[in-house]
C-alpha cells in the first residue's frame, strides 16, 4: 500500500484546546464540550494525528465516527476523502470529495485530490476538468496571494497523476493552520466580532477554528448564530442541529436553536426546546429563562 506524502501542516499538528465539563452557553474563550460517551472534536483530533502519522485506517476509524455530526462539513469530507486517497480506495475517497468541493467549490485541497482520484480510476476526461477548475483558480489568485504556493503544488499533483498513474502522487497542501494556538486566537477573535455585529467577519474566523477542531459544538453554535443574525435561517437551523448531534446538553446550541424557532413562528418548537432545558437545568439557569422571556414576547431582541 502506497502511502501519500502529505505536504506542510495538512495534519495541524494541532492538539485539543480543552475538554472541559461546560455544556453551557457561555463561549467566551476557548471553546469546550462534553457529551455523553463521545467527543467528536477529541475524535477529530485523533483523525488527524493519525493521518499525520499515515496510520490511515486508524484515521479513518476517528473520522466516519466524527461524520454523522459534520457530514455537511467540506473540511471533514476533505480530510476523510485524503484518509481513504491513502488507504487506496479512490472510489471512496471520490464520494467524499466531490461532495466537498460541493460544499465548497474553493477549496484547492478537495479539487486537488479529486483530480488525483480520478486519474487513478482513469477518468481522465473529469481529472482534466478538476486540472482546469485549479488553473481557474489560480488565474483569479494571482502570483501574489495567500493561496499561490498551494494552487501552483495542486496543478503539479494533477498533472502528475494525468501523466504517469502509476507515480507517487504528493498529498494535499497547508490547510489553513499549523497548530492549535492559531485555531484558539481564530475563535477568540470570532466571539469578538459577534460582539461587534461583524457576522460575516465572524463566521470566516470560525470556519478557520473549525478546520482545526472540526465539529466542536461552541464553533457550530456560534456559526449558526451568526449565520441566523444574517438572515440565513436554514443553515443556522443546520449548524444547530449538528452542535447537538456533537453535544446533545448543550445549553447554549439549545438556547439559540429555540430563539431562532421563536423567530420563525414556529412556538412549538421552542417551547420544546426550552422544556428541553428545564430538564437540563434542575435548579434553573439564565439559558432557559432567556428563552423562555423570547417565547413570551414573540420577537426578536438585540445579542
Amino acid at each position: 500500500m502506497k502511502s501519500l506524502a502529505l505536504r506542510a501542516a495538512l495534519l495541524l499538528s494541532a492538539v485539543p484546546i480543552l475538554a472541559a465539563n461546560d455544556t453551557g452557553g457561555s463561549m467566551s474563550s476557548s471553546p469546550s464540550m462534553s457529551a455523553p460517551g463521545y467527543d467528536p472534536a477529541a475524535e477529530y483530533q485523533n483523525g488527524l494525528n493519525a493521518l499525520k502519522a499515515h496510520r490511515y485506517a486508524d484515521a479513518k476509524k476517528s473520522f466516519m465516527k466524527v461524520y454523522p455530526a459534520a457530514s455537511r462539513d467540506p473540511m471533514m469530507n476533505t480530510v476523510l476523502g485524503v484518509t481513504l486517497m491513502g488507504l487506496d480506495d479512490y472510489k471512496g475517497a471520490q464520494k467524499y470529495l466531490e461532495k466537498a468541493v460541493k460544499l465548497d467549490s474553493k477549496s484547492i485541497v478537495a479539487h486537488e485530490q479529486l483530480g488525483v482520484a480520478y486519474a487513478k480510476q482513469g477518468q481522465r476526461d473529469k481529472a482534466e476538468a478538476e486540472l482546469a477548475t485549479l488553473k481557474q483558480l489560480q488565474a483569479a489568485c494571482g502570483t501574489s496571494c495567500a493561496d499561490a504556493d498551494a494552487l501552483t503544488q495542486a496543478i503539479s499533483s494533477v498533472s502528475t497523476a494525468l501523466g504517469q498513474p502509476q507515480a507517487m502522487i504528493r498529498g494535499p497542501g497547508e490547510l489553513l493552520f499549523a497548530s492549535s494556538g492559531e485555531a484558539d486566537t481564530a475563535y477568540l477573535e470570532a466571539v469578538g466580532l459577534i460582539h461587534e455585529h461583524r457576522y460575516a467577519d465572524a463566521i470566516v474566523s470560525l470556519n478557520k477554528a473549525k478546520s482545526v477542531f472540526g465539529a466542536h459544538p461552541d464553533i457550530l453554535t456560534y456559526l449558526g448564530f451568526a449565520n441566523r443574525k444574517l438572515g440565513r435561517y436554514e443553515v443556522a437551523e443546520d449548524y444547530y442541529r449538528q452542535a447537538l448531534e456533537a453535544a446533545p446538553t448543550h445549553k447554549g446550541a439549545t438556547e439559540y436553536y429555540g430563539e431562532l424557532l421563536v423567530e420563525r413562528h414556529d412556538f412549538a418548537g421552542a417551547r420544546a426546546m426550552l422544556a428541553r432545558l428545564d430538564n437540563l437545568c434542575t435548579f434553573g439557569c439564565a439559558e432557559a429563562d432567556e428563552l423562555r422571556q423570547w417565547i413570551k414576547d414573540g420577537h426578536s431582541p438585540e445579542f
